[in-house]
Parts: structure tokens; C-alpha cells; sequence
């Protein structure tokens, strides 16, 4: 039986009653989270746009030492993301996600310490390897979740967070950067400080909070865990 039209024949209403409920549990309970999760992902990745309003004259780093400083975010990036992949696939989504989240926040927070253009770089260049695999560990998590039909659905709504991080990270980082000078912090100190916290803390939720597989879902019924590793094995 399928609930997104593609069926041969007519499922009793205990059963569609049983995918709506299971459906619905699953979402609540997931999608909700991994959105906060995208958006600080977001957040720790562009902020050094706005904190480079402070950092560059303070630290005194020419544009184009900046411009390369960003850019080694995406080499890291690109360079781990198959071997993270590939090291997601064997340890399990939760548990590599988890590990993802809080070596980037680590890194971020990091970044408060940046004085020289090497040690910029080099940050740079680790959180991109720390941030790599985070997105394609989402959808591979999601998989084993959500039945093909009902995929691209719940993948497009936690990629709302994209627009949503826009909305808020502009605010709160300028709110930051006011905060230049406090307890003799810079604001773009307190920018990487305050925006990469969540991360580490969301990290050690994400081993509590998240589950592995729906056989192993304590939150959802016998029937409803039933109905769903049938429904992703077919």
C-alpha cells in the first residue's frame, strides 16, 4: 500500500489511518529539528561575511587575503565531502551528523581567536572539512524515514531553512557586532562566539534526540513502525 497515489488496490481505512498518523509523528518529530540544524549550519557558514565589517581592520587583512580566507571553506568542503560520505555510510547517519555538528561549532568558536592571515585560513579551510557531508547526511537520514513518495516533500521542507537563516542571520549577527568592546570582546568575536555555541550543543542533542532506523523509533507504535519498514522496503 502507498498514500501518494500509486496503489493497485484499496487500502482499508484502519491502514490509511495508520500511514497518516505515522507520517505526521515522523515529520513532527524530525523535520522541526534538522531545520534549526540547517539553519545554524547556514549561520556558521556565511558569517564570517558580516564579521569581516570588523575583523578585516582590526586584524588588518587586505580584501584579497579575505577573499582567499572564505574561499578555503569551499576546498575543505569539497575535498571531505565523498570521504565523510563514505564514513556517514558506515557509522550510521546520527552518529556521524552528531560528530559533524560539533567539530564545526568547535571551529567556529575558533575562529574568535584568528590573528594572523595563516591561522585564518587554516580555520576556514577546517570547517569547511568539518561541515562536509552535513546536507547529503541529512537527505540519507531522511531516506530512512520517509517512503519515496513522500521524500521530496519533507527534503524540500527542511531546505526552507535556507531562506529562513537569510531572514535571521542578518539581524542577529549586526545585534553581535554591536556588542563591540563588550568585557573587551570585538563583535565579530562575539559573532563567531555566540553563533557557534549552538552548534557543539546540537551536536550532543542530535546523539539523544535522533533515532537510526523507525525499528528501533520508541515514539512510534508497533503498527506504525510496522507499516513504515514495509512501506521503505517495498
Amino acid at each position: 500500500m502507498r498514500v501518494d497515489g500509486a496503489q493497485t488496490n484499496s487500502p482499508s481505512p484502519e491502514l490509511l489511518n495508520i500511514a497518516y498518523v505515522t507520517l505526521r509523528r515522523v515529520t513532527l518529530r524530525l523535520i522541526p529539528f534538522l531545520f534549526i540544524l540547517y539553519i545554524v549550519a547556514w549561520l556558521d557558514r556565511v558569517n564570517v561575511g558580516f564579521a569581516a565589517l570588523q575583523m578585516n581592520s582590526d586584524l588588518g587583512f587586505s580584501s584579497a587575503a579575505f577573499g582567499l580566507g572564505s574561499g578555503m571553506f569551499f576546498l575543505g568542503y569539497c575535498l571531505f565531502e565523498v570521504p565523510s560520505n563514505l564514513v556517514l555510510h558506515r557509522v550510521g547517519a546520527r552518529r556521524w551528523i552528531a560528530r559533524i555538528m560539533m567539530s564545526w561549532g568547535a571551529i567556529s568558536v575558533a575562529m574568535m581567536f584568528v590573528r594572523t592571515t595563516t591561522s585564518f585560513y587554516i580555520l576556514r579551510f577546517l570547517l569547511g572539512a568539518a561541515e562536509a557531508g552535513f546536507f547529503p547526511g541529512v537527505v540519507y537520514y531522511l531516506s530512512h524515514w520517509y517512503p519515496e513518495g513522500q521524500r521530496a516533500r519533507a527534503i524540500a521542507a527542511f531546505m526552507t531553512a535556507v531562506p529562513v537563516s537569510g531572514l535571521i542571520g542578518g539581524p542577529l549577527s549586526g545585534a553581535l557586532l554591536s556588542l563591540n568592546g563588550a568585557f573587551g570582546i570585538a563583535g565579530w568575536q562575539w559573532l563567531f562566539l555566540v553563533e557557534g555555541l549552538p552548534a557543539v550543543l546540537l551536536g550532543v542533542i542530535v546523539l539523544v534526540y535522533l533515532t537510526d532506523r523507525p525499528e528501533t523509533a520508541h515514539w512510534l507504535s508497533s503498527a506504525e513502525k510496522d507499516w513504515l519498514v514495509t512501506e521503505l522496503g517495498g
